[in-house]
């Protein structure tokens, strides 16, 4: 499938998309439910993916149901994902690659994500590849969250280029939402959650894996 039209720069999310995030998260919250309860289910997990915070907090709040130390939680599956983060987590496959891609055609990048400017440093920064972005739109700068389009309108206009000559790269639905939204072209990589039919209706694809997506950029040139 050829693209609608040339792509003169590259929105990236981050959690799910270029490193492998959410698995981390996921098995941190698993542990911190120890003592708690028998699992976390992932069916559970799956419904905060690509949500901000305070709608996570409300999922798992239900979950557990009145009376949840959700502060407690919370800092129990902060503590285990900083113990995964020292250790380092894992690029998603594909991701050098494209980046190599845009470097010799010239063409510039950002990062659209709902974390913080220190935890795309955190998770970005033992790889060696925070600076290969040309600009981070992080939750820091964002009045409005994914799905809003906000993120990446705010990703286009740091770029210097029109968001309808952007390609937006999201693995969750609210991203594609955003996306979307926002006039992106967009492709779902799908991490932990399948697209569905209304993914299918808002992308021009969807992609097995970033090498797939560097495929479609290496034919447009």
């Amino acid at each position: 499938m050829s693209l609608p039209r040339p792509v003169r720069a590259v929105v990236f999310d981050m959690d799910g998309l270029l490193v492998d995030t959410e698995t981390v998260v996921y098995r941190a919250m698993q542990r911190a439910t120890i003592g708690i309860a028998d699992e976390f289910p992932m069916t559970t997990f799956r419904q905060m993916v690509g949500l901000p915070d305070h709608a996570s907090d409300a999922i798992v709040t239900r979950h557990f149901g009145e009376g949840f130390d959700l502060t407690g939680w919370n800092a129990a599956v902060s503590a285990h994902f900083r113990e995964e983060l020292a250790a380092g987590i894992a690029l998603k496959t594909g991701v050098f690659e494209i980046l190599d891609h845009l470097d010799a055609v010239g063409m510039p990048r950002a990062i659209a994500t709902s974390s913080s400017l220190q935890s795309v440093r955190a998770s970005l920064g033992p790889h060696g590849i925070v600076d290969r972005f040309h600009a981070l739109i992080t939750r820091d700068v964002q009045d409005n969250h994914k799905p809003h389009p906000e993120p990446f309108l705010k990703a286009a206009a740091a770029l210097g280029i029109d968001p309808a000559d952007c390609l937006a790269l999201e693995d969750s639905h609210n991203g594609v939402r955003s996306a979307s939204s926002a006039g992106l072209m967009t492709v779902m990589v799908p991490d932990m959650l399948d697209p569905t039919e209304e993914m299918h209706s808002l992308c021009i694809r969807i992609a097995r894996d970033l090498h797939e997506v560097r495929t479609m950029l290496e034919l447009q040139a």
